[in-house]
């Protein structure tokens, strides 16, 4: 099996190396990664300027971009072809609710899945709030909790254009209650914008805020970690809301029809 690895911590995160390491349990492992951190930059493609690519290692590589940029890059220029399967992470910090729009490490997953191929998104959630070194944070259960996975879902095979996002409690391996495949959550953030003075006396701002908890429900991603639990969550691309689409599409007929009769009467 030939592997893409990537993430948004960069090259040089603990967690990609951890987790590559675990993969090549799996087959054969490339690492593709930004060569610097590219946290919540969302899904972005670098257009308006060159990339360069620096090779760290044997089969591990540097990208002076997103990490989407780094998919198209690991596989039109490192793969030449198209792997069998992309991982991203392992993220520093969870990846759950609504993160998942903002997060670099899921939108290397699903760049890979919107070019058709089986992907998986990989976080270890933690307390912010509380310093952690790297050394102390359990990266190794969240690699070893992405091959059971794995192990478990690819003889079957994933959906066309869905993704899975694996997120895992900050626990020793023995500790961790299991995965619960469940639906995407919601979280809570301050939303605070810190407003800043430069030396020239103009003003700037810092953009973020706190984590203020989740909406609690059961079966949610939020929920199970919290709970102890590895979350598992199946994302697909077609963000469409059906029940409220057929909604509008009946409120819609009924004024077309209306126009309709009003044209037939003229």
């Amino acid at each position: 099996m030939k592997i893409l690895l990537s993430n948004d911590d960069s090259v040089h995160a603990p967690g990609i190396h951890i987790l590559m390491k675990e993969l090549k349990k799996l087959g054969q492992v490339w690492m593709v990664a930004p060569l610097e951190e590219k946290s919540t930059t969302g899904h972005s493609l670098t257009i308006h300027k060159p990339l360069r690519m620096i090779r760290m290692a044997d089969q591990v590589y540097g990208v002076s971009g997103s990490p989407a940029d780094c998919i198209y890059v690991g596989i039109r220029e490192v793969l030449k072809g198209i792997p069998d399967l992309v991982v991203s992470g392992i993220n520093r910090g969870g990846n759950l609710g609504q993160d998942i729009y903002y997060s670099g490490t899921v939108s290397a997953a699903r760049e890979a899945c919107i070019l058709g191929i089986p992907a998986m998104a990989v976080s270890l959630d933690f307390n912010f709030n509380k310093r952690t070194d790297d050394d102390k944070l359990n990266y190794a259960t969240a690699a070893k909790l992405a091959v059971q996975v794995l192990r478990k879902t690819m003889k079957a095979g994933l959906p066309k254009h869905t993704l899975l996002n694996l997120n895992s409690p900050n626990l020793p391996f023995h500790r961790v209650k299991g995965i619960q495949p469940v639906r995407q959550g919601f979280r809570y953030y301050s939303g605070e914008i810190l407003k800043r003075r430069d030396h020239r006396g103009r003003d700037y701002y810092w953009v973020g805020g706190e984590y203020k908890g989740y909406l609690e429900e059961p079966n949610t991603d939020c929920h199970s970690v919290h709970h102890g639990y590895a979350s598992l969550t199946p994302i697909q691309l077609d963000c469409t809301k059906y029940d409220y689409l057929a909604d509008l599409q009946k409120a819609f007929d009924v004024k077309n029809r209306a126009v309709r009769k009003a044209k037939k009467k003229k």
